[in-house]
């Protein structure tokens, strides 16, 4: 079994202007693309070679030998949830399931929003920032370089990437106007909700 680079859920200008084509060919095509490259190199001959990409993670970040292993596998799947999380047209006041938990947390969405975009302006150097249950209850956490929830055993609902390579292109060294344009314009909400059952 080998990993896999997913498709995308929608063409490369799909979320444009927010995130532009070009932004995508390179974040897609090439970085997310070279962290399938890589870790399939790096697992070629082993015991994870037949390991789906959840239990490499998680075998990994118990190694601190694998460490590659488990940068590029939970890059992988970072990536491969994060374009799932968004959509054109989407973003705004969420509706559904999701919803009723956010107010109950935050009191209101924009307090949500106000604190997600938080977490990822204020994640030091590369990173992610996400929307996560820890057993019943939702969090906002973040996470620095490859991290990931699953590794934490937090069940993710969303994420951010915060990496420079994300929003280098359309936003230059402006990654709170990157956060705050995501959150209002591509959050698939109904991703989130899907997350939930």
């Amino acid at each position: 079994m080998s990993i896999s680079l997913p498709e995308l859920p929608y063409g490369k200008d799909a979320l444009a202007p927010i995130i532009s084509a070009n932004t995508l060919d390179f974040h897609y095509g090439k970085h997310h693309k070279a962290y399938v490259d890589n870790l399939n190199k790096l697992i070629a001959g082993t015991d994870l070679e037949q390991k789906s990409l959840e239990e490499i993670i998680k075998i990994a970040v118990k190694d601190s030998a694998k460490a590659g292993i488990f940068n590029n596998a939970a890059q992988v799947w970072n990536h491969s949830f994060y374009w799932q999380g968004l959509k054109k047209a989407g973003g705004g006041t969420p509706t559904g399931t999701i919803a009723a938990k956010i107010n109950a947390v935050w009191g209101t969405y924009d307090k949500f929003a106000e604190e997600l975009k938080n977490a990822g302006m204020t994640q030091f150097g590369s990173g992610w920032a996400w929307l996560v249950l820890d057993g019943d209850q939702l969090k906002i956490t973040k996470t620095a370089n490859a991290d990931t929830p699953i590794a934490h055993g937090l069940k993710p609902l969303l994420t951010l990437d915060v990496w420079e390579h994300a929003y280098y292109l359309d936003y230059q060294n402006r990654r709170p106007d990157y956060l705050a344009a995501v959150i209002q314009n591509l959050i698939n909400w109904d991703f989130v909700n899907a997350n939930l059952g």
